[in-house]
């Protein structure tokens, strides 16, 4: 196989499992009832902007991961790609916290978590290219966004856990 195809063929599998990750993420644990029903904060986006933003940024982590895994063999190459599975990890576990189990408290605590897990992937990724270190930061934006929109729904429905 040649090094070109080769290289085609993990950006495929990188963007394919990001989005993959992120599709199932979506289908097992949707918004649903309970949370058309729970009260939201004013700066909450409309439910049409979550599909097109995600897709995007499973996008961008897939292409990400890509960059990082073309580097020079390292230690901040191997451990760039062990966070970014952490992160995607994470990521999956908020989805199930918050719309599966309905448990804002321990999503909010999680999505801290998960934040973490996207700042070492940043951290390690630009280490290795800085242009994937760089597509990491409208995700760490968003899920930064994000956590302060969990903890305003977590506050307006009672602070429950």
């Amino acid at each position: 196989m040649s090094k070109s195809l080769r290289d085609k063929l993990m950006l495929l599998f990188f963007v394919v499992l990001a989005l993959g990750v992120g599709s199932a993420s979506g289908r097992y644990f949707s918004a649903g009832d309970w949370y058309d029903h729970i009260n939201k904060p004013f700066f909450n986006p409309p439910d049409w902007i979550f599909a097109p933003v995600w897709t995007l940024l499973f996008l961008l982590m897939g292409i990400a991961a890509w960059l990082v895994w073309r580097g020079a063999v390292s230690l901040f190459r191997d451990r760039a790609l062990l966070w970014w599975g952490i992160q995607l990890a994470l990521n999956v576990t908020w989805s199930a916290l918050f719309f599966g189990l309905h448990r804002t408290g321990w999503a909010m605590a999680e999505l801290a978590l998960l934040w973490l897990a996207i700042l070492m992937t940043l951290l390690y990724s630009w280490r290795v290219n800085r242009v994937a270190g760089m597509l990491y930061v409208p995700y760490l934006a968003w899920v930064s966004f994000a956590w302060v929109l969990n903890v305003a729904i977590w506050r307006l429905n009672g602070g429950w856990f």
